[in-house]
């Protein structure tokens, strides 16, 4: 750790995430778990597709009937806004200002918050229209897809959060710069994984 405090503005590196052997390592061990995620994500894709038009008795509630697509495209622009948010905070993280870097993560978490809100939102909508998870094997399939999402969201903000507060006093290191981009780095994954949902299931669902 005291190697560390000799880091400053000054000589600090250009990937200060990939500087040390710890932080190369949660690099290398980051993207074989997002292996690992994109094979879960994968296989709740192929799922839905398979159940998408199963409902019973001859029910017409399919997803170009019940999707919202205004309020689902809100939703993409601000996870894709907090997309581009956590990239600027990065970018800071890496020119040795803690400070911007905070704020615009700060800000990361509140256009988070505000996908999940509306989220919340849009499932409680459909319950209310009688689509819930057990009314049909295209319900289940979507709300198990678009739910475990969700729960990604979940704790890519709670990751976010900790780091903010955890941090506040401490300031920027190397060894804190690599558990910033890490988890920058799960947030895009989360992202591109909401870019297909809203593609296959919204996008696709529309046209039917």
């Amino acid at each position: 750790m005291a190697a560390e405090k000799n880091y400053t503005a000054h000589n600090w590196p250009q990937h200060p995430e990939t500087a040390s052997l710890e932080g190369k390592n949660k690099f290398t061990g980051f993207w074989i778990f997002l292996g690992g995620e994109t094979v879960l994500f994968a296989s709740l894709f192929a799922t839905y597709l398979a159940l998408k038009d199963k409902v019973p008795g001859g029910e017409h509630l399919l997803a170009k009937d019940l999707f919202q697509l205004p309020l689902a495209f809100v939703m993409t622009m601000l996870l894709l806004t907090s997309s581009l948010t956590s990239v600027y905070a990065i970018y800071h993280m890496r020119n040795h200002n803690f400070k911007k870097m905070q704020l615009w993560l700060i800000i990361t978490v509140l256009l988070g918050l505000g996908f999940l809100g509306l989220e919340i939102y849009e499932f409680i909508e459909y319950v209310h229209q009688g689509h819930t998870f057990r009314s049909s094997a295209f319900g289940s399939a979507f709300y198990f897809l678009v739910g475990t999402h969700g729960f990604h969201v979940i704790i890519g903000l709670v990751w976010f959060i900790l780091l903010i507060v955890r941090n506040a006093g401490r300031g920027l290191s190397i060894y804190n710069a690599a558990k910033y981009n890490t988890a920058a780095l799960y947030w895009h994954f989360i992202d591109v994984v909401w870019v297909f949902i809203f593609t296959v299931v919204y996008l696709l669902g529309k046209v039917g």
